[in-house]
């Protein structure tokens, strides 16, 4: 199972949620370090001045930006919406 650390700015995106999106996060998070492969989560990697971080979809907007550490471990980076953590 992964590992994860979280930088200032996601836990700073992360006090703005709403408390449903807080725990469909919760939901979301714990199959994205049982299986980072679940297509249910849409992880892709990012381009342009985000290349080099990847992303996964909390809900229809909600995304969370993130990038390995080494093969074991992450640090999220931004939580939002679409157009908040792009």
């Amino acid at each position: 199972m992964l590992k994860a650390d979280y930088h200032r700015d996601f836990k700073k995106d992360f006090k703005k949620l709403h408390p449903q999106e807080k725990e469909r996060f919760q939901k979301k998070f714990l199959t994205f370090l049982q299986n980072p492969q679940n297509p249910e989560l849409r992880d892709h990697a990012l381009k342009g001045l985000l290349r080099g971080k990847r992303s996964f979809s909390i809900t229809g907007d909600v995304r969370v930006i993130y990038r390995y550490l080494d093969k074991n471990s992450i640090i999220l980076l931004r939580i939002g919406t679409h157009n908040q953590v792009y």
